[in-house]
């Protein structure tokens, strides 16, 4: 049986499609502060600055190297970049009870959401943490990235000066 063209480039679309690629608009999902109140994603991206959105979880021990890696950078690329940078944990809400005292004892300054029910996780489709993401400006996705080495931060910040205003 012959696949009409037509038919297999709507397919193709489709399959591409279910991925999250670059130049994606980041979804806009409902999750928590870190006090509980619920917020949506939309209140934090796509305000004509750069985002950077770390998902991590407190078990996860890369994550937590790569968001005190971060923290140490993080004064100097709001002052050179102007950017955002989003702390979401994706801990259940067992999980989530212990992440106020380690976001205090480790003096993380950026802002810490919570995605306790995975929400944003699935609309995004990944898997691995950490995952991370840039938005440019408006909201769309730039650059994703999972894992964490020491100096991954470094490539993160090369691409902040590239895509700065």
């Amino acid at each position: 049986m012959k696949i009409s063209n037509a038919l297999y480039a709507a397919a193709l679309i489709l399959i591409l499609s279910s991925f999250v690629g670059f130049n994606s608009a980041f979804p806009s999902v409902n999750v928590q502060t870190l006090n509980g109140k619920t917020v949506n994603t939309s209140d934090y991206v796509g305000k004509g600055k750069l985002t950077v959105v770390s998902f991590w979880a407190t078990w996860c021990s890369p994550c937590k190297r790569e968001l005190d890696a971060i923290a140490d950078i993080y004064p100097d690329w709001k002052e050179d970049y102007d950017v955002d940078f989003l702390a979401i944990t994706i801990d259940d809400r067992r999980g989530f009870a212990k992440v106020p005292a380690l976001v205090a004892s480790k003096g993380w300054e950026y802002t810490v959401l919570a995605d306790t029910k995975q929400e944003l996780q699935r609309a995004l489709n990944f898997q691995t943490i950490p995952q991370t993401f840039v938005l440019d400006g408006n909201g769309e996705i730039i650059y994703s990235h999972n894992g964490y080495n020491p100096g991954d931060e470094e490539e993160l910040e090369d691409l902040l000066a590239e895509h700065s205003k």
